[in-house]
């Protein structure tokens, strides 16, 4: 078993501190530009340099609004409601996926329509990359000692400060879960594939795993049993079920 001791903050000057939540969140940004100035290069992705910037403009503005407002006002509203200011402090970790997912997808939609691009392409290109930033983000979860697993005794579990008893890692369970479809979807890129099943397999991918690890992750909030996590995440399986079948799969 291990006791987490980790120091969350890389360095301090003053009242001013950097933390390895905020690095891992630029070094994945730093390698979704380089994968898509990549495929830029191959001719894989019809963008012009300075639009890849204001792409990742666009997708930064997604992510962190998206996923700050859906961790703050979905899953923590009774305290946020009155802490408003909190919203901004990023830095001390605190981001929803399926909000940063969502906000996502409606910035591409906008920054497809402007520069009229079929969203789907943007889609299906930005997943394989979006997939092992959220690895560096539950690493850095992991080292902010936040969105832990329910009591257990099993050898890898994990004391974290501040936390009754020893813990299921489940934010490394969702590393290795995201470097899996990483994995899966740099491979079916290099296929032959009708546009949006990069997308669309990542959406399923994605929800089915979450809603299965959800079971070791600690939750304050459930009904009829499910976290909230769940739920969303069933929100993301039927309708990526449904389209996989209808566009992509021959059954």
């Amino acid at each position: 078993m291990f006791e987490h001791n980790i120091n969350p903050v890389m360095a301090s000057f003053g009242i001013l501190e950097f933390r390895y939540y905020g690095l891992v969140y630029v070094i994945a940004f730093i390698l979704v530009f380089f994968y898509l100035k990549y495929l830029i290069r191959i001719k894989k992705l019809e963008l012009k340099i300075v639009e890849l910037q204001d792409l990742l403009v666009y997708l930064m503005i997604g992510v962190l609004v998206g996923g700050r407002f859906f961790y703050c006002f979905v899953y923590n509203p009774s305290y946020y409601f009155f802490n408003i200011i909190e919203f901004f402090y990023i830095w001390q970790g605190g981001m929803s996926f399926h909000g940063a997912l969502l906000g996502s997808i409606g910035m591409m939609a906008l920054f497809a329509k402007k520069k009229g691009v079929g969203v789907y392409k943007l889609l299906d290109n930005i997943v394989v990359p979006a997939s092992i930033m959220l690895f560096f983000g539950r690493i850095a979860n992991f080292i902010n000692g936040e969105l832990y697993g329910h009591i257990s005794n099993v050898p890898w579990a994990v004391k974290f400060k501040g936390v009754v008893g020893y813990r299921h890692p489940s934010q490394l369970y969702e590393a290795l879960k995201n470097l899996g479809i990483f994995s899966f979807l740099f491979w079916l890129s290099h296929k032959k594939y009708k546009e949006g099943l990069l997308f669309w397999s990542f959406v399923f991918l994605y929800g089915s795993l979450r809603f299965l690890i959800e079971f070791f992750r600690f939750s304050p909030n459930y009904y009829l049993g499910l976290s909230l996590g769940q739920y969303l995440c069933l929100m993301m399986i039927f309708p990526s079920v449904y389209m996989l079948v209808k566009k992509y799969i021959k059954l």
